[in-house]
């Protein structure tokens, strides 16, 4: 998402006096991140429930699994093309066309009479996602520098973090003693307000900064993907953390979309007591991200993202064995460091492996946890806890996660010498 010129002209005066003057936030992005944490506190009341809302509409363990995999469709078809138009058109307009979308996701969720018109309102939605979540951090990365780009991205973490702490509980609060129904329609008053805030600053951008935008082409489009192609096939970094990525991917989409219903059946929560717990994991990242950004900078994005997914194994294998909201909220405390230790580490890694005309489609590629190979993972997920019992992907879970710090430590480097493409313009 980014206020920044993304063309040969000179960069405007206020993003040029911001980076003068060393502020780590300039005033636009952070206007940006009040928009993104209004939108997704709304988003961060009712995601966390929704197996929940879907199963008062009828659904069943195995529907809820398949409503997950069918809503993965959509992003995956549109993630990259959503990548490539915040590249073409800026990032700042593209978060607006997806917002408008999301109002009407809304709309849909509130009015919907079963599970299945929910997975219309989500198909929706997923628009917003494809053409929001690659600006995200496409936009971060373009407001620092290299030697500081795991630090924007960590403060700018922490600050998004905020969601968690009071999106979750929020919602549970509200549909715990109001119903699912009007928790919607407060997350959407929220929705509403921060797609105002993003249509002026697209209207700003217009005029300003995103002023002389790519026209949308079908040679544009085969350009990007060429080029993304080639790196993806390279065997070099982009290609590994692909790799890692889909495993991270299958592990989490196996068990992640049944978790409100295992805490609820198997853990005995309510409504309002899952949404604390949320409010635990987003608490806990907030204190990570910030230090682990530093960290990063100083010791190399590497050892940060292997720290973090053994962080989330640990929790995970608590998680299996807790017994009471207590032991719950410890494995969730763990999960958020995990989660924190790693996250800006990550984006910093993505940026700086692709040069600025193709980050936007970068980000769209990996940020979103999106990925073919795990596109039947929910559906697989619930035939297992079916199955196998209600503890079983939850461990295939941990496992992979596990797994996934061999590639992690042995290939997520950059070359020496290698420039970062942070000012490529070519």
């Amino acid at each position: 998402m980014s206020w920044k010129n993304e063309t040969k002209q000179s960069k405007p005066k206020l993003y040029s006096q911001s980076l003068q003057d060393n502020a780590i936030l300039n005033p636009l992005l952070l206007w940006f991140l009040v928009a993104m944490v209004l939108a997704n506190v709304g988003g961060s009341m009712y995601g966390p429930l929704l197996p929940l809302y879907l199963t008062s509409l009828g659904a069943d363990v195995a529907q809820v699994g398949l409503f997950f995999t069918l809503s993965r469709i959509i992003p995956l078809a549109l993630q990259i093309l959503g990548g490539w138009i915040s590249d073409s058109l800026g990032r700042l307009r593209s978060i607006a066309i997806g917002s408008v979308a999301g109002v009407i996701s809304y709309a849909i969720l509130i009015l919907s009479p079963s599970w299945q018109w929910v997975l219309l309102g989500e198909g929706l939605g997923a628009i917003t996602v494809s053409l929001v979540a690659p600006s995200f951090g496409a936009f971060i990365a373009e407001q620092s520098s290299e030697q500081n780009r795991a630090r924007v991205f960590g403060i700018s973490n922490t600050i998004f973090m905020v969601v968690s702490v009071i999106g979750p509980p929020l919602g549970g609060f509200v549909a715990h003693r109001f119903g699912f129904r009007i928790m919607l329609i407060a997350a959407a008053s929220l929705y509403l307000l921060a797609t105002g805030i993003r249509v002026i600053m697209a209207r700003y951008a217009a005029k300003n900064i995103e002023s002389r935008s790519q026209p949308l082409t079908w040679q544009s489009l085969r350009s990007s993907m060429s080029t993304m192609a080639s790196m993806l096939l390279a065997g070099g970094l982009v290609t590994w953390i692909l790799l890692t990525d889909g495993i991270r991917d299958i592990g989490y989409a196996l068990s992640m979309n049944l978790l409100p219903i295992y805490l609820q059946e198997e853990g005995r929560l309510n409504l309002e007591q899952i949404g604390m717990l949320e409010a635990v994991f987003g608490i806990f990242m907030m204190l990570t991200t910030l230090p682990a950004g530093w960290l990063a900078d100083q010791w190399g994005e590497r050892q940060a993202i292997a720290g973090g997914f053994f962080m989330q194994f640990v929790a995970l294998l608590v998680f299996i064995e807790a017994q009471s909201i207590f032991g719950f909220a410890l494995a969730w405390a763990v999960l958020g460091v995990g989660v924190g230790l790693m996250a800006p580490a990550y984006e910093a890694l993505i940026s700086k492996a692709f040069p600025e005309k193709i980050r936007g489609i970068g980000f769209g590629l990996f940020q979103t946890s999106l990925g073919l190979i795990s596109l039947p993972a929910p559906a697989i997920g619930a035939r297992l806890y079916e199955r196998y019992g209600p503890h079983f992907p939850f461990r295939l879970t941990a496992y992979l996660t596990l797994l996934a710090i061999l590639p992690v430590w042995s290939k997520f480097r950059l070359p020496k010498g290698e420039r970062d493409f942070s000012n490529s313009r070519s």
